[in-house]
């Protein structure tokens, strides 16, 4: 009988422990159950905590993009005051007191409305009131820029080449028109005019002709003695020389130019060979003019004279006569010589200057063919 109370107090004792064993586990699993949750709660509060930075970080990125992508203003809105009062924004919020800057575009004011910025995208329609009164004007639409206005032709005639190439070589390097003139019968005549025509310069047979003077005028000269054959003869010789040539200008020549018959046997002879002629006008009593007109010829006349003196001050100040003629009657012819060694430098760095000042560069032959 005590054995099997004590059996039963045994199997008592069992099943009383076993409850206190599940009671045990429900605790542990309580326990895991109430981390787990924790940790689920941490973890959606962290994402919860990203996905807002995100979002917030979106829209900073849009206003940002927005103040990228606004339209330049006009030179001149900065300075336009507002025609609608009533749609005008604050002082602080105009888009023209808004400056782009790296700081403002990485981290924007959230009170900077998008309106106000987008504004100025929207074209005015013509004739009605717009903060932006005047039109952004392309490329296309720029007026073109005026070419300087003329101030006048300039002829520059360089004389007395054929006796010296080594002078003559400067000047053939000269851009634009030249005409240069040679004179007959000296050692380097033909080559002269041969390398003048190479480079595109144009070449006047320089006539030697008697002064009143006892200066003597050179190989191939026309004397007061002469007949109208014996002139003929001098300057068909002259011509086979050194031509083709588009015209003919006299060295010295003061006597001859300032008798009658003389010249209108030289023009006469001109016309015929279909040569201008230039009188350097080596005395004020030349007799040209009224020949030429008489027998219905054009002529060209000599102005200024540039190298009276070889210095570069002096030879400026005879040119600048020449612009003033220029400007004044509107073409001058300014004749010059080989001899002068400033001369060449001072042309080939003077003569782009007067283009881009408004003078147009011609030879003599042109001067002549549009009076």
């Amino acid at each position: 009988m005590k054995k099997v109370q004590q059996n039963t107090k045994k199997k008592n004792l069992k099943t009383a422990k076993k409850p206190r064993r599940r009671l045990k586990i429900k605790r542990s699993d309580a326990i895991w159950a109430f981390i787990l949750a924790g940790a689920l709660v941490a973890v959606s509060i962290c994402i919860s905590i990203v996905v807002i930075n995100v979002h917030s970080k979106s829209k900073n990125i849009d206003v940002a993009a927005i103040l990228k992508t606004e339209p330049e203003q006009p030179p001149d809105a900065e300075q336009q005051p507002s025609p609608l009062p009533e749609q005008s924004p604050s002082p602080e919020l105009s888009p023209t007191s808004v400056k782009i800057t790296p700081d403002a575009t990485a981290s924007p004011k959230p009170a900077v409305p998008v309106q106000p910025v987008s504004k100025p995208q929207t074209q005015p329609k013509p004739g009605a009131n717009s903060v932006n009164p005047k039109p952004v004007t392309t490329e296309a639409e720029k007026p073109a820029v005026k070419p300087p206005q003329n101030l006048g032709s300039l002829v520059f005639m360089i004389d007395d080449a054929g006796n010296n190439l080594r002078e003559l070589e400067p000047f053939l390097g000269i851009s634009g028109p030249l005409t240069i003139a040679v004179l007959p019968g000296l050692p380097h005549s033909a080559e002269a005019a041969r390398r003048i025509r190479t480079a595109g310069k144009e070449v006047f047979l320089h006539q030697p002709m008697e002064a009143i003077g006892a200066q003597a005028p050179g190989p191939g000269a026309i004397y007061s003695t002469m007949n109208t054959e014996e002139i003929r003869s001098v300057l068909k010789r002259n011509l086979a020389e050194v031509g083709p040539v588009a015209g003919i200008n006299n060295h010295q020549g003061s006597k001859i130019t300032m008798d009658n018959e003389m010249v209108e046997t030289i023009l006469a002879f001109c016309a015929e060979q279909g040569l201008l002629f230039l009188d350097s006008r080596t005395t004020a009593e030349t007799a040209v003019p009224s020949v030429a007109r008489n027998l219905g010829i054009k002529i060209g006349e000599r102005d200024i004279f540039i190298d009276n003196e070889q210095n570069k001050e002096s030879m400026n100040n005879y040119i600048k006569n020449g612009l003033a003629k220029a400007q004044k009657t509107g073409s001058a012819v300014m004749i010059g010589h080989t001899w002068s060694p400033e001369l060449a430098p001072l042309l080939a760095e003077q003569i782009p200057l007067f283009i881009k000042q408004g003078y147009t560069i011609k030879t003599a032959s042109d001067i002549i063919k549009t009076k």
